[in-house]
């Protein structure tokens, strides 16, 4: 009896670490197959990452669709705070960005250090990212939990577009407009 269990279990770990690897590989078709077996869409591997999570952050889009159709939640993030939406605005994938919004990620959400998608485009530069959030909502006065704005952050960086982009928004009134403010 206790063979038949350990080798029921090794067989189940095969395919959960199978979703993995095709999620990886954007190998959407297998990862299809697995979910129709009944592989959770909301499998997470031992640093938190769950398969939106992976497949977003290597650009595979079809991947990600799947996932997102078959129930998986666009807001979920690791083990480290981070979420999809936080790490296609690193990586900037326009294309997946939309697609995460489309399915209900929280243009507002934050991770661990309190920074938001905004935050993190306007960090390196991604104007198209940033024109894209600000549509959906993305507030450019929100702050980090150190207290920083996605201004500060562009200029932190030294992202001259997204500053310039960030500053044309700052209220007149608003330290932030000032030319001298880092």
């Amino acid at each position: 009896m206790l063979v038949d269990t350990v080798t029921t279990d090794d067989a189940i770990l095969a395919l959960l670490q199978d979703a993995f690897m095709h999620v990886r590989s954007g190998d959407t078709d297998a990862l299809r197959a697995l979910l129709d077996l009944g592989v959770p869409p909301t499998l997470r591997n031992e640093k938190g990452d769950s398969l939106v999570m992976l497949a977003s952050y290597h650009g595979f889009l079809d991947t990600t669709r799947l996932l997102l159709e078959r129930g998986a939640d666009p807001e979920v993030g690791n083990d480290q705070g981070q979420t999809p939406l936080q790490g296609t605005a690193f990586k900037g994938n326009r294309d997946m960005l939309e697609l995460l919004l489309a399915h209900g990620a929280d243009v507002e959400g934050r991770g661990g250090n309190g920074r938001t998608a905004l935050m993190i485009a306007a960090m390196f530069d991604r104007t198209d990212l940033m024109d894209l959030l600000l549509a959906h909502g993305a507030d450019p006065h929100a702050r980090d939990a150190g207290g920083a704005t996605a201004l500060d952050a562009a200029r932190s960086m030294g992202a001259a577009g997204t500053a310039r982009q960030l500053a044309a928004l700052a209220p007149a009134t608003s330290p932030d407009s000032a030319a001298g403010t880092p």
